[in-house]
């Protein structure tokens, strides 16, 4: 099994991973679709389904789908183009994709949210079509979008299709058993076996430069949002709190009667600051979702900043560490609010940053898998229940804590000899039952839980 660091960490916009990039993705797709079909197409239509409808709105899903088959794309996503290009389209009922005929799109007609029928592959579905120029649909192809940007259509989906495409890698481990019975029988650390499967793929170069720019993306996220007030968009009229909290920490610094657990709100508010950011739109990377993305870079940060001997030569093992982990939980059970709750996402995400900062300080591989499994196992039954379908609350405030249970389980897990009751497979396969068997109105439909019992306006 497979899945690189730069699947794991994709840069893209918010508010949601699977909300918004993943259907502005599976629609890129669609057009490729098309561009590759005999047919002459003068129109386009698209239904979401399950989560996608349900917390749609609050997610932007509608204006990703429309973005995306206008040609748009996460990774080269530009705010003012978009927002020129979208009031264009409302305007004319046009979309002008490259390579293909002008199309007709009634966002008021041609984008249903239909809230009845959920598709069966996943709670996140969606049905794109191409028209002809009666009207009637010539093409048409069901996707899903599984959580953290990851899309599959509904034949790779029932196929069976994952992450073991490709040349044979070094250290093909597909649980946590396997991982650390390789790195024993290598001698290797688990950042060491993740490297050489990313360097057998695509290159030393590829790597070095590209984890470069995934942290870089990060921090600089980090930055803009302890920079940036405001309220958040969506109607909740949630402030932005990280620049306040950030400069009364700065305020704070070097007084002698600062308590020692002020270095929870440092944690804190650097995760809340990329929280913000993504609540607002803007560039993040997926770590493994947007939904979850501030815990890893605020766990990353707190090493870099306040950690004796830290260093950012050490960034790139944190983050081979963080992806070998989360590969595990993914392809083993979910990173999907949608699928599993937030157990799934901040869950998972608190397990990769507490792997990735007990690595870098040390750790042996058997302190690395303890702490992702303490991390993970203090967030199983989590549910995901935002308010509105927004991704503000408690999803900011969520990110924090996540990081503070990060920096707690890796700390543990370094006190420790490695050796514990839980295996972290066990905890990853609990996660996954869990998530079978939690209500649906929990797991990003904002049917249930603080979504119905916080006043939405």
């Amino acid at each position: 099994m497979f899945l690189s660091v730069f699947d794991m960490f994709k840069v893209g916009i918010g508010p949601s991973s699977s909300h918004t990039m993943g259907p502005m993705v599976a629609a890129a797709r669609f057009l490729d679709l098309m561009r590759a079909s005999p047919f002459d197409f003068a129109g386009v239509r698209a239904s979401l389904h399950g989560s996608l409808a349900f917390t749609g709105v609050g997610h932007a899903t509608d204006r990703a789908t429309i973005l995306g088959l206008a040609g748009f794309h996460p990774d080269t996503y530009d705010a003012d183009a978009a927002a020129k290009a979208l009031a264009e389209i409302r305007s004319t009922h046009v979309l002008s994709p490259e390579g293909l005929a002008p199309l007709r799109f009634n966002p008021a007609t041609d984008l249903v949210f239909d809230y009845d029928r959920a598709l069966p592959g996943h709670a996140n579905g969606m049905e794109l079509m191409a028209t002809d120029a009666q009207g009637d649909v010539v093409l048409q192809q069901v996707y899903y979008s599984i959580g953290g940007g990851f899309v599959m259509t509904e034949e790779e989906l029932a196929a069976g299709k994952a992450t073991q495409e490709g040349a044979p890698v070094p250290y093909p481990f597909k649980s946590a058993a396997e991982m650390l019975r390789m790195a024993s029988e290598s001698g290797k650390s688990i950042a060491a076996m993740k490297r050489a499967n990313e360097v057998s793929r695509g290159g030393t170069a590829r790597l070095t430069g590209g984890t470069a720019r995934i942290w870089q993306v990060m921090n600089d996220c980090i930055d803009r949002g302890l920079a940036s007030e405001g309220i958040l968009p969506g109607g909740l009229m949630v402030k932005r709190r990280a620049k306040a909290i950030h400069d009364t920490l700065i305020a704070e610094r070097g007084m002698n009667l600062t308590a020692p657990h002020t270095i929870n709100d440092w944690m804190s508010v650097y995760a809340m600051a990329v929280n913000e950011e993504n609540a607002a739109g803007g560039q993040v990377v997926t770590a493994p979702t947007n939904g979850a993305a501030g815990v890893l870079p605020a766990t990353l940060r707190y090493y870099l900043d306040h950690v004796p001997g830290a260093s950012t030569a050490h960034v790139e093992d944190f983050l081979l560490t963080a992806a070998a982990i989360g590969g595990l939980v993914k392809f083993n059970a979910s990173i999907s609010g949608a699928e599993a709750g937030c157990q799934a996402e901040v869950g998972s995400a608190a397990a990769m940053a507490a792997a990735g900062l007990c690595a870098v300080m040390g750790g042996t591989p058997e302190q690395v898998e303890n702490a992702a499994e303490i991390a993970l196992e203090h967030h199983l039954g989590m549910t995901c229940d935002p308010v509105r379908g927004l991704v503000q609350v408690p999803c900011i405030e969520r990110n924090g804590l996540g990081a503070i249970k990060a920096v707690s389980a890796a700390s543990l897990a370094l006190r420790g000899d490695g050796t514990h009751l839980v295996p972290l497979d066990a905890c990853i396969e609990t996660m996954r039952q869990t998530g079978q068997d939690m209500s649906a109105k929990y797991k990003e439909t904002s049917l249930g839980g603080l979504a119905v019992n916080v006043p939405n306006c």
